[in-house]
Formats: C-alpha cells, sequence, structure tokens
C-alpha cells in the first residue's frame, strides 16, 4: 500500500499522457504556448500499461484518472485505457478533458472501459471562451459533453475555474446549464500552477464567493452523504418551478484545503511521480523501466516516495515556492 508518514492510503491514482495542449488557457499556461517535452521522455503505451498495472495490482489502487495536457492528444489513449480496464481488481476509470474532439472518440473510450468523464468549461458565452481558452472552440466542447452524456458516461461532471473580473457572470448560467442536463458541475479555485508570477491570491474567487452568487439564484443544502477524500464539497439544489434540482460541488484547493483527507499519488507522462500537485520533488520510474528493473524495484521507489508525501501543499507558507512544472505538465 502507498501509506505516507501521516497514515494517509493513496487509492487514487493521477496519470498525465501528456504535456501537449490544444487549447491556451489564460490560467494554464501562456499564449504562445510552453515548451513541450520531446516524445521520446514520454513513457510509451507498454510503459504507462506497466506502471498502471503494478498501481493497481500491488499498491491497492482502486482509482485512476487519466490526465494531461489534452489527454485525447495521445494516440494511444483507448488502449491504455483498454489495459486498465482488464486488471483484477478492476479500477475505476475517469477522464478529465477539455472536451475538443470528445464527441469522435466517446463511443471506443466507452467500449475500452473509461468510466466516466471531467470536462472543462469555464464560459457559456463564447466571446468570453474564446478569450479564456484563446481559441473560439466553445461549440466543440459543448458537443464534446452532449456526447459524453449520450455514450452514458455519467455523472458527466463539468469543471469551471472562476476568475474575478473574467468569467463571474457565467457562475449562476453554468449552474443552470448543468441542473437542466443533469450534468454534475464543479467549481474550482484557481491555483498557482499556471505562468510563473502570475497568480494572485487577493484576486482568486473564493469558494464562499462562488457559493454566495449561487444563493443569489438558488436554495442550496449542504449534501447529506460524507465528503471522505474527494476534493469538492458537495451542494444539493432544490428544484423549484423553473428549474429541476440536482447537485453542484466547489473545491476549494485554497482556501479549504483538504489535504488531511488526500488519497491521491500522480505519475506525469515523462514517468516521474509525484506525491502532491504542489510537490517540488519527483522520483523517476522513467529510469527503472528503461534501465531493465524489476516491478519490485518500481514497487520500493513509489512506496518510499510515498512515505516522504508532505503533511499539506503548503500555499499558505511562507516559504511557498510554485512549482517548476505548470499544471499541463504536471497532470490535474
Amino acid at each position: 500500500m502507498l501509506v505516507d508518514g501521516y497514515g494517509r492510503t493513496a487509492r487514487d491514482l493521477r496519470v498525465s499522457l501528456t504535456d501537449r495542449c490544444n487549447l491556451r488557457c489564460t490560467y494554464c499556461m501562456p499564449a504562445e504556448g510552453l515548451q513541450w517535452q520531446p516524445v521520446e521522455q514520454t513513457l510509451t503505451d507498454d510503459e504507462m500499461a506497466r506502471v498502471i498495472k503494478v498501481a493497481v495490482e500491488r499498491l491497492g489502487v482502486t482509482r485512476i484518472r487519466f490526465t494531461g495536457g489534452e489527454p485525447l492528444l495521445r494516440p494511444g489513449l483507448e488502449r491504455i485505457v483498454a489495459a486498465a480496464a482488464s486488471l483484477t481488481p478492476r479500477p475505476e476509470l475517469a477522464l478529465t478533458t477539455n472536451g475538443l474532439g470528445l464527441d469522435k472518440r466517446v463511443d471506443a473510450l466507452a467500449a475500452a472501459g473509461l468510466d466516466r468523464v471531467n470536462i472543462s468549461l469555464d464560459s457559456l458565452d463564447r466571446e468570453r471562451y474564446a478569450r479564456l481558452a484563446r481559441r473560439d472552440r466553445l461549440p466543440d466542447v459543448l458537443k464534446g459533453i452532449e456526447a459524453a452524456h449520450r455514450a452514458g458516461l455519467l455523472p458527466v461532471k463539468v469543471n469551471a475555474v472562476i476568475m474575478r473580473g473574467v468569467n463571474e457572470p457565467d457562475i449562476v448560467p453554468l449552474a443552470q446549464f448543468c441542473l437542466e442536463r443533469g450534468y454534475e458541475l464543479r467549481f474550482i479555485e484557481q491555483m498557482p500552477l499556471g505562468p510563473k508570477g502570475e497568480w494572485d491570491r487577493e484576486a482568486m474567487v473564493t469558494a464562499e464567493e462562488i457559493l454566495g452568487a449561487l444563493q443569489e439564484r438558488f436554495s442550496l443544502s449542504a449534501a447529506e452523504e460524507p465528503r471522505g477524500a474527494a476534493p469538492a464539497q458537495l451542494w444539493r439544489v432544490a428544484a423549484d418551478a423553473t428549474q429541476p434540482g440536482g447537485r453542484v460541488g466547489v473545491i476549494a484547493s485554497v482556501t479549504h484545503p483538504f489535504c488531511g483527507d488526500c488519497d491521491r499519488t500522480r505519475v506525469t507522462s515523462d514517468g516521474q511521480v509525484r506525491t502532491c500537485l504542489f510537490s517540488r520533488t519527483e522520483t523517476d520510474l522513467r529510469a527503472i523501466l528503461r534501465g531493465g528493473g524489476s516491478d519490485e524495484d518500481l514497487v520500493a521507489a513509489w512506496t518510499g516516495a510515498h512515505r516522504a508525501k508532505p503533511r499539506a501543499h503548503g500555499i499558505d507558507d511562507v516559504d511557498f515556492v510554485q512549482p517548476d512544472r505548470t499544471m499541463s505538465a504536471i497532470g490535474g
């Protein structure tokens, strides 16, 4: 098992399949993009499958989320999903995506064994979306969301990062959009994982502010089910004459961190174990894979790294330093 020095057990694995992305979202990367890692440094499909197999069969991982960059840019995505779905015990398999091109691949992904998706959607206003993503692709994202729902990847979850003075007007429309269609919306506080020096905590829209905006339109009550290690605090939305009920979630990673219940471990697309999203240290599995190492060697390296997992991400510490890797290079 992946047990750290504070008694937390990691059962949730985030696997980044690529650092590349076909959007240039303002909170994630500069307009010109980033320096992508050379292809030869990225784990092959077989290497990815081996790492996942060790995680599930040897280390007790029960949930896997494929991330990026944009994981749909990985040509072997369906093959990797199918390899993970064939394991015993079978892990739950999810995908976090910007939705571009999802409508063309969703049936193959479902057939491969994908269980559900999270799709990023920061605005329903086409012009505002284009400014945020630096690409005019809102209609394509909406097609991807609809296709995932039709394919039965339920519940379809929608992720939205709210930024002050940018897309605050979208809070209520996004909630209405998701409630009307049976999607589950997750609002996410902006985190310091984009271009260096551009994150300003004072400019961040907090969970309390998001909830305040929602309560001006909806009747909310805290969800009864225990949150456990889930990042989102869930709220039930009461139905009324014009609006169906449902649930929305708020991920307050900055103002109300959930580090004490964290059950995650991460592997980057170039085979580095990260025990925390904000970690400044990594453990190299790629060198073991390509150096002829055994599964026992992978287990030893991974468990050793996890024992040193920090107590918390430390954003509020006076000596906090943003990771050198941005979100696209780490994996969400």
